[in-house]
């Protein structure tokens, strides 16, 4: 299971052929009358979704002065228990986001800069991934450390089940990258790779002196109010209200929430809602995360036009001068988008439990079709907030 994130267009919604029925079953809470025409390309297309059968989608967006949620779907094909705006998901790399944020915290705390070499600081770092030259750790954060990918070490087999019952820690990930080369040029330019996040987490751990999830804990979910989000190595898949994705395999579903492999880890092993994610997204960009120093570093591409800073993406705000800012998530059964305007005064969150369909491990051609997807909710959502923002101008 692979927590790959995508640079996406903004497209407009397009139908994929998949075959499978939809269901709309749907929840909603409404806190302003603005919302209802505001989300109404949302709500459109989260029908498509669930018209080219999706299992479920969930939806909050927040504004000054209101906030509106909705759910469409069901928790599982098996029970069908109605979807609900509240229920959790595996949010992939949006848990990115909360890594970068301890990182800046021990910046601001003057444990370690952005421009300190980590190659002698993080546990096994030289001994397992050879790197080429110094590392620092704004390059692990912004993935100009030409680090090798974890997956591209992984089995390239059909036959996902034997992965989905190992456990990736920290330190198996930085081993398996350590076995492709790293090549010198490779440093400095952008390649996105979970391993330099398994890097940050141990990177973490190692200044902290506590176990990541504990810092994450302490120093994100606890002061930012996301009493609803975890970092655990083992996901309860019988958990009341969590929502399951699902692959197949020669035809077979296969639930794609019964996984162990990325949970609990720094790259994309966090359970959140779409509420929290928000409240993680609107926390940073108001100051009430790291300081001013470090958010202006998280919000810098360390190359000019590339649609990355320091743990999130961002790309032009459609109702200001300014950026909007991305946490992205894709596992292979669930796309998710958190989004926030610079300011932290809007945001919209969504996740859609995809139409079960091969891994690209299968069938290459699943990537994209998953990769649309993630378009289709970008697009959507920056359109709500588009909409908000200029309505209350």
């Amino acid at each position: 299971m692979s927590p790959k994130n995508y640079v996406v267009a903004a497209a407009a919604a397009t139908a994929i052929a998949l075959a499978g029925c939809g269901y709309n079953n749907t929840r909603d809470t409404t806190a302003s009358s603005a919302a209802p025409s505001a989300t109404a390309s949302i709500e459109q297309q989260a029908k498509l979704f669930m018209d080219q059968g999706a299992v479920a989608a969930v939806v909050q967006v927040s504004w000054p002065g209101g906030e509106w949620s909705k759910a469409w779907g069901v928790r599982d094909l098996d029970s069908k228990a109605p979807a609900q705006p509240t229920d959790r998901v595996p949010v992939a790399s949006v848990t990115k986001t909360m890594t970068a944020v301890t990182v800046l915290k021990m910046v601001d705390d003057h444990l370690v800069g952005l421009d300190d070499p980590v190659n002698d600081v993080i546990p096994g770092f030289t001994a397992w991934l050879h790197p080429p030259g110094p590392i620092t750790v704004q390059q692990l954060l912004n993935h100009t450390s030409g680090v090798p990918e974890v997956n591209d070490a992984l089995p390239q087999t059909a036959d996902f089940r034997p992965l989905y019952a190992q456990t990736l820690t920290m330190e198996r990930g930085l081993q398996l990258a350590g076995t492709l080369p790293w090549p010198a040029a490779a440093v400095g330019r952008f390649a996105y790779s979970n391993t330099d996040y398994l890097a940050l987490g141990l990177l973490v751990q190692t200044f902290r002196h506590k176990p990541f999830a504990q810092v994450v804990r302490e120093e994100v979910l606890e002061p930012l109010g996301m009493t609803n989000t975890s970092l655990s190595d083992h996901l309860d898949v019988h958990e009341p209200g969590l929502i399951h994705g699902y692959v197949t395999l020669h035809g077979q579903r296969a639930d794609a929430a019964d996984s162990s492999f990325w949970a609990g880890t720094p790259a994309g092993g966090a359970t959140s809602t779409v509420a929290d994610m928000n409240r993680l997204m609107a926390g940073i960009f108001q100051g009430k995360a790291v300081s001013a120093e470090s958010l202006r570093a998280m919000e810098t591409s360390p190359v000019s036009g590339l649609p990355y800073g320091l743990g999130v993406w961002m790309h032009s705000d459609g109702c200001s001068p300014g950026n909007r800012y991305e946490g992205r998530g894709s596992f292979w059964g669930y796309q998710t988008i958190a989004v926030t305007s610079a300011d932290g005064r809007y945001q919209g969150a969504m996740t859609v439990a995809v139409p079960p369909m091969p891994t690209e491990l299968e069938d290459p051609s699943a990537d994209s079709r998953r990769n649309l997807l993630s378009g289709q909710i970008e697009s959507a959502l920056n359109e709500t907030l588009d909409r908000l923002c200029k309505s209350s101008h």
